[in-house]
């Protein structure tokens, strides 16, 4: 089962995230997968804006396998000036593997995760994580973070994409309630609920059947947004408000359509 992460459900993984201890205690692949370590992984130094960050790799099939192997790929970023923020990325990207909370294995860091996956994974299974940072404004790192899981004889992968929006003062996670102004997020829906009409306008498969796309795709709530210099993103989970095919949709809400809604000092100058 795929855990997805809209409307308050995004805030309760984050709050989870930050509250747990972060600390891998495997050693191959290295402990913290999106640190550093030589022999395991490539690095390479990146910079965006002035925030100093790393380009992690890691790619292996299951040790000692032959012939159809489950397979783990791991492309990350890491902070070197910020371990915690290091360290948010791993747990998360673990926590979005997309097992039912009943079913989870003993696992919180993508070290972890990977020694659960060689024990249980069905010869063409496969996960590949991602992370990314998405934008930087202001004060506020945005950083996108995916999954997506192969399990042998599904027609498909199974994808997953959980942004976090990073306060460099606070050294925190700010949850989007923490981003609007009190007693606004009404407002907030409206204008979501605007620019998916908008975006709807640009769905060749709306326009054919609106009211029958309606029915079987209405309109979702989402707490899942990403601060960037264009304006607000929102990702939907595929199969939300979209079919398979059209992937995990984005909304843009622009930042014209935010004012008195979003938090003055989160508004660029203009």
């Amino acid at each position: 089962m795929r855990r997805t992460f809209t409307h308050r459900g995004a805030a309760g993984v984050l709050s989870l995230a930050a509250a747990l201890a972060l600390a891998g205690c495997g050693s191959s692949p290295p402990a913290n997968i999106t640190l550093a370590a030589p022999a395991a992984t490539s690095s390479t130094p990146e910079k965006v804006g002035d925030l100093a960050t790393e380009r992690i790799k890691w790619a292996s099939d299951k040790p000692d396998c032959k012939g159809d192997c489950p397979r783990i790929e791991i492309d990350s970023v890491a902070f070197p000036g910020i371990p915690k923020l290091t360290a948010l990325v791993d747990h998360v990207l673990a926590y979005m593997t997309g097992t039912d909370a009943q079913r989870r294995g003993p696992y919180e860091t993508l070290s972890e995760y990977t020694q659960y996956f060689w024990q249980t994974a069905r010869p063409r299974d496969a996960t590949y994580f991602k992370a990314r940072v998405r934008d930087t404004v202001g004060g506020v790192v945005a950083i996108e973070l995916h999954t997506e899981q192969f399990l042998t004889g599904s027609a498909h992968g199974i994808p997953a994409t959980q942004f976090l929006n990073w306060e460099l003062a606070r050294g925190r996670v700010m949850a989007l309630d923490e981003a609007l102004i009190p007693g606004r997020r009404a407002e907030y829906v409206t204008a979501l609920r605007r620019a998916h009409a908008k975006w709807l306008q640009g769905n060749a498969e709306a326009r054919r059947d609106p009211a029958a796309y309606d029915k079987m795709w209405p309109f979702q709530e989402n707490d899942n947004y990403a601060l960037t210099r264009d304006g607000m993103v929102v990702k939907y989970p595929a199969y939300s408000i979209a079919p398979y095919a059209q992937g995990e949709p984005e909304i843009s809400i622009p930042y014209s359509e935010l004012r008195g809604i979003l938090k003055p000092e989160l508004l660029p100058a203009s």
